[in-house]
């Protein structure tokens, strides 16, 4: 059969497929996240209808979804609001890194696989899926209550926590030299600076540049623009990702609103599919004897996000029903924490980290929104 057709096949198969299973998810009212994991598990190595052709196709349109993942986050804010959040939760984002990225790298070092692989677990425990709980709070009319402005604030720490955390992890994977990963930190941690004070002191004239009253050219523009950024970011060693949420950033006001309204169908086709990807990266058969692990893992890291919302809520003078809305809230994991795997077991780092972080995440996934939906029956505001 041709090549081309083959590939259209398998592409249809799977995209088809995720429809089916976004459906179910709806469905039910669960998070399609878990399912797609399932359906890459299917279709890798090991699975059921392994993929012949098409893999290395699907593994760029995962990456484009991992851009336009940030890139629509970024949108939320705005720079100004991104500085006074990082000003006024500093403390309680603080927290939430120690609380939540301890589990991972204390698994990672009792296991005995290595103080890289450590680094590497903390990052795949300490993220909460910024999309799933955006979802969440959207769903269940959370968007207006007091405690959301809290859970959004710790988001955009840990987003910029990632900023800083992801050069790091890539220099240990790359086994450069305390010098070299110095040098690297300093050139991400610097691109980072310089993003941010472009987008709040020229914001204005990239919006200008950006905007369109036609939507197919406004799309063309953030997209084109994005990913530019994105590979400009990932040769300095900050990552794609990084990348992709400050330009999200450097926008604002109606044109982010339009933006965003543009890119959420593109959006999650290709994040999507950059699950699917994740799956067919990790061996179904490796993930039995890591599950009564990642169920561990999974409940600690229940407590611990808990914690965390309990904590920031109550600073902020939120009442007993809000901070546990809060701590809820934060369960989820999702798209970083599988970019982080990712990143891992392309590495080689240990072979039982991918089924580890592909379970581990599959189970916060489909938890965080039912325990969600659980306590609106406890406290519906």
């Amino acid at each position: 059969m041709h090549h081309t057709a083959i590939v259209f096949l398998e592409l249809g198969g799977i995209i088809l497929a995720l429809g089916v299973l976004g459906a179910l998810a709806l469905r039910v009212g669960i998070s399609p996240i878990p399912l797609y994991l399932v359906a890459g598990l299917a279709f890798g190595k090991g699975g059921i209808l392994p993929l012949a052709t098409s893999e290395d196709f699907i593994a760029v349109v995962a990456e484009i979804g991992v851009v336009l993942l940030l890139l629509t986050l970024g949108l939320e804010y705005n720079a100004k609001e991104l500085v006074s959040s990082l000003r006024g939760n500093a403390r309680a984002g603080l927290v939430d890194m120690v609380l939540n990225a301890a589990p991972g790298a204390i698994a990672a070092l009792l296991l005995g696989w290595g103080p890289v692989a450590a680094v590497a677990m903390a990052g795949v425990t300490y993220m909460t899926s910024s999309g799933i709980t955006a979802k969440v709070l959207s769903d269940l009319g959370w968007i207006g209550n007091r405690e959301t402005p809290v859970v959004l604030s710790l988001l955009v720490f840990e987003d910029l926590a990632m900023a800083v955390y992801l050069p790091v992890l890539t220099a240990l994977l790359a086994g450069v030299s305390l010098v070299s990963g110095a040098v690297t930190l300093a050139v991400a941690l610097g691109t980072v600076t310089v993003v941010l004070v472009v987008a709040l002191r020229f914001g204005r004239f990239i919006e200008a540049f950006v905007s369109s009253p036609n939507n197919e050219v406004l799309l063309l523009k953030v997209v084109g623009l994005a990913l530019l950024v994105a590979g400009i970011a990932q040769q300095l060693q900050v990552s794609a990702a990084v990348g992709a949420f400050l330009v999200g950033i450097a926008l604002s006001g109606e044109l982010a609103h339009e933006a965003r309204a543009l890119l959420a169908p593109l959006r999650d086709l290709f994040a999507a599919v950059f699950f699917v990807f994740f799956g067919l990266q990790t061996d179904p058969t490796k993930i039995g004897p890591v599950a009564g692990l990642a169920v561990l893992l999974a409940v600690i890291s229940m407590l611990t996000k808990l914690a965390t919302g309990a904590y920031a809520a109550r600073r902020a003078g939120i009442a007993r029903a809000g901070r546990v809305r809060a701590g809820i809230s934060l369960i989820p994991r999702g798209e970083f924490n599988i970019v982080v795997a990712g990143l891992a077991v392309a590495a080689g780092v240990h072979p039982d980290l991918g089924p580890l972080a592909a379970t581990y995440v599959l189970i916060l996934a489909a938890f965080g929104p039912l325990a969600a939906k659980l306590v609106v029956r406890a406290f519906p505001r």
